[in-house]
C-alpha cells in the first residue's frame, strides 16, 4: 500500500510525468527509428497518468486504480 500511497501523492504523480516525458524524449531524440516512436507513444501513458491521477499498478497492490480513492484511505 505504500506504494500505492506514493504514486497518489503529489511527488508520485511528477515522477510519473517526468518519467514519461522522458521516454517520449528518448523515443524521439535519441532512438528515433520506430522502435523510438513506440516508445515515445508508451511514454505518453505515464505523462497520462500523472496528468489524470490513476495508477495502472495499484490495483496489483490491492490499491484503488484511482489516485483520490488512496488518498481518501
Amino acid at each position: 500500500m505504500a506504494f500505492a500511497s506514493f504514486m497518489a501523492s503529489t511527488a508520485g504523480r511528477a515522477v510519473r510525468i517526468i518519467a514519461g516525458l522522458a521516454l517520449v524524449a528518448l523515443g524521439i531524440f535519441l532512438i528515433g527509428s520506430t522502435v523510438g516512436w513506440i516508445i515515445a507513444v508508451v511514454g505518453l501513458l505515464p505523462i497520462a497518468a500523472g496528468v489524470f491521477d490513476f495508477c495502472l499498478f495499484a490495483p496489483l497492490f490491492g490499491a484503488p486504480f484511482m489516485g483520490k480513492q488512496v488518498r481518501s484511505r
